[in-house]
């Protein structure tokens, strides 16, 4: 596996890319990927199949100039910024029963990452909900995954040093929630690791094994799927 430790100027290009990704992974399925990215701005993404208008306060966004997104894989929204951590891997599917669907896939890959995390918070990192990662009973990281026929997407963000109070004033609690949330808001629900993004980097290229850096970005495909997609209302707004 190689890493690609790349963020770009925009969301719209940074969410392009994870996509770009798996296209390539699909495409060559010996080319899997860990990438990583930070945002630059304040942007909320919602799932492939969200209703934004449920999920989202919008004119709240809009008077904060926030943009609204919507990301090709499934799960809820989340509101991204300076102070979160992204991570994306791409995997190829065949021959791997782990990987073989949604449930074993969340199963694989989490108890990966619960394993990477663990010595570095010195604590118990639980597994919560579908694809949550928590601290106690405070998430610190959400996750989804987008599935092709030869190679997946699996990809998440952790809270370092996040902005948690300004997700309450963008985002609703979520229509459906796990158990284990019991209806808190987002300021009491979540919480920071305070781990610098670079820890973070170092145990995940470990634990998955990714030595060499990806030189070969398909800086092309990415801006096409910019144009045609992450950039249109009628993707981003459609529900």
């Amino acid at each position: 596996m190689k890493y690609l430790d790349l963020t770009f100027p925009t969301p719209q290009q940074n969410l392009a890319c994870d996509e770009a990704l798996l296209l390539r992974c699909e495409d060559d399925n010996e080319n899997e990927v860990l990438r990583f990215w930070e945002p630059r701005e304040h942007f909320a993404v919602v799932g492939y199949s969200t209703r934004i208008h449920s999920e989202v306060h919008l004119s709240a966004c809009r008077a904060q100039r926030v943009p609204v997104l919507r990301r090709c894989s499934g799960g809820g929204t989340v509101l991204q910024g300076p102070g979160c951590l992204n991570y994306s891997l791409t995997l190829k599917i065949h021959g791997r029963p782990s990987l073989h669907d949604i449930t074993e896939t969340n199963a694989f890959i989490m108890g990966r990452l619960k394993q990477a995390l663990e010595p570095l918070l010195d604590s118990e990192v639980a597994i919560q909900g579908v694809s949550d990662l928590a601290r106690g009973a405070q998430k610190f990281s959400g996750n989804a995954q987008y599935r092709k026929r030869r190679a997946l997407l699996f990809h998440g963000t952790f809270l370092l040093k996040f902005d948690i109070p300004l997700i309450d004033k963008l985002i609703p609690p979520p229509p459906k929630q796990p158990l284990y949330r019991q209806n808190r808001p987002h300021g009491e629900f979540l919480i920071n690791l305070n781990l610098p993004a670079t820890t973070i980097k170092s145990a995940l290229k470990q634990s998955w094994g990714a030595g060499e850096e990806l030189k070969d970005v398909s800086f092309d495909t990415i801006e096409t799927l910019v144009r045609k997609r992450y950039s249109k209302d009628e993707w981003n707004l459609r529900l």
